[in-house]
């Protein structure tokens, strides 16, 4: 076998859809579409920067999901144990994050030098209106590239990936340090009711900065 011979390996990813089911769902889809206003804010990547050529959509950070929250809490055990993770006392993460035409976010992981000790696991759940009023925005999860030769790695335009749609009131569940991208979404009426929602987060260490405050949970 060559030595420089490169292995692509899926990389895990937990789908879970009809997750709240119509009724959950479908208040939760209202409350982010009366969510339009001065409260969405440009995404921003990591370094907190907002960079158009490599993300664009809008976020609100002070998004409220509780229901979201605690079904996740109902299937932890089993992602856990999918994923080879472990979450016990982490701290939810989240945001809303629209997507309409022409947006995007281009391949990245939810790592960091900041980021990348706390966030243990990723979570994106899907809204939209039915029929869907958009075409793209699919989830691209990049394959694992392992080379037998530890120098030889690849190029990038080689990689392999799977598209995960982003069907109303589904979630994927994946590690943080997947190599992952937002499809560019095409949204012909334009209108922020027909946008592609999702509520993005992770499931954190807790910060050490408040570790003396911290208590079991």
């Amino acid at each position: 076998m060559c030595t420089d011979a490169i292995w692509r390996l899926p990389v895990t990813v937990c789908r879970i859809t009809q997750f709240l089911g119509e009724r959950t769902a479908g208040a939760l889809l209202e409350r982010a579409i009366a969510s339009a206003g001065d409260a969405l804010q440009p995404s921003m990547i990591q370094d907190q920067q907002v960079v158009p050529d490599i993300r664009r959509s809008r976020s609100r950070q002070d998004f409220a999901a509780p229901e979201l929250l605690a079904a996740i809490d109902e299937v932890l055990e089993a992602v856990e144990h999918t994923l080879g993770v472990s979450c016990q006392y982490t701290e939810p993460s989240y945001s809303l994050n629209v997507h309409n035409d022409g947006d995007f976010y281009r391949s990245h992981q939810d790592t960091s030098a900041e980021y990348a000790p706390r966030r243990l696991l990723t979570f994106v759940y899907y809204l939209h209106r039915k029929p869907r009023p958009f075409g793209g925005g699919e989830l691209r999860v990049f394959d694992a590239a392992l080379p037998l030769h530890i120098e030889t790695t690849g190029e990038w335009k080689e990689r392999t990936w799977r598209d995960w749609e982003p069907e109303h009131d589904s979630i994927v569940f994946f590690r943080p340090a997947a190599w992952h991208e937002v499809r560019p979404v095409s949204c012909p009426s334009k209108q922020y009711a027909d946008s592609r929602f999702a509520i993005n987060g992770w499931l954190c260490s807790p910060d050490p900065a408040n570790r003396g405050n911290d208590v079991n949970r």
